[in-house]
Formats: C-alpha cells, sequence, structure tokens
C-alpha cells in the first residue's frame, strides 16, 4: 500500500497543484492514464467546490487530500472544515435545460460520479470527509 498527503490552501491554484500531484503519485503507481484522468477530473470538481462553496475563496483556509494504492483501487480522500456539507445529496443538473436556463451548481458532483466508481461522504467531528474510489482493473 502507498499512500501519500497534502495540505493545500484554499486556493483554485492550490486545486490545480492537487491535480498534478494526484497525476505524478498516480504515474508512480503505474496507474492506467484512463483511471489517472477519471481521478484527476474528480479531484478537480470536487476540490474545487471545497475552495468556491466550503471556503468562499479563503486562502488562510486549508483542505487536505490523501491518496492511497491499494491493489486493485484507488483512493483519494478530501477533508475540509467547511459547514457540513453533503455533496452527493444535491440534486442532479438539468441537462436537458439550455445553459442560460439551467440552475447552477451540481454538473461537477454530476461529472465526478460518472467518472469514479464510488463516492461517499461522511461528516467526522468538524470535517467534511468525501472519499472517491476507483476501481483498476489488473494489469
Amino acid at each position: 500500500m502507498k499512500t501519500a498527503t497534502l495540505e493545500l490552501p484554499a486556493t483554485p491554484e492550490d486545486v490545480m497543484r492537487a491535480v498534478e500531484q494526484l497525476q505524478t503519485f498516480c504515474r508512480e503507481q503505474e496507474v492506467s492514464e484512463k483511471a489517472i484522468h477519471a481521478l484527476m477530473l474528480g479531484v478537480e470538481e470536487l476540490a474545487s467546490n471545497i475552495v468556491n462553496h466550503a471556503y468562499q475563496n479563503d486562502a488562510t483556509k486549508t483542505f487536505r487530500m490523501s491518496m492511497q494504492h491499494l491493489g486493485e483501487r484507488f483512493i483519494v480522500e478530501l477533508r475540509d472544515r467547511g459547514p457540513a456539507f453533503d455533496p452527493l445529496q444535491a440534486a442532479p443538473p438539468d441537462l436537458e435545460a439550455n445553459a442560460e436556463e439551467r440552475e447552477l451548481g451540481g454538473l461537477g458532483v454530476h461529472l465526478a460520479r460518472h467518472y469514479i466508481d464510488e463516492l461517499d461522504y461522511s461528516r467526522s467531528g468538524d470535517e467534511n470527509v468525501l472519499r472517491l474510489t476507483k476501481h483498476l482493473l489488473p494489469s
């Protein structure tokens, strides 16, 4: 089992830094490019929600990302100390409505659900914990 953890300021630039670190860590673990792409998309969307919504772009706040390669599974855990919020309870976006009429929000979670095999939310003390699991095909 290989693991890595990052503590990052709540900025859009640090969301991208998290995505880049995820990509590097995955490649070191010889995860397939297809799985890496899915994980990167999920982390970018969900970490952006933390920065933009939980922390309102307050760079003095931080979020934590941990990564684990467990054989045929790759797990990313995102933790923040924002208000309790389960993004998995958000209503799916109306993809039939045109962009001008559609309500804002929900598209990032929708994309993450599409690319990530398992998404789990819990509240642990004062932290939101969002766990993304990608099933890896044996090589």
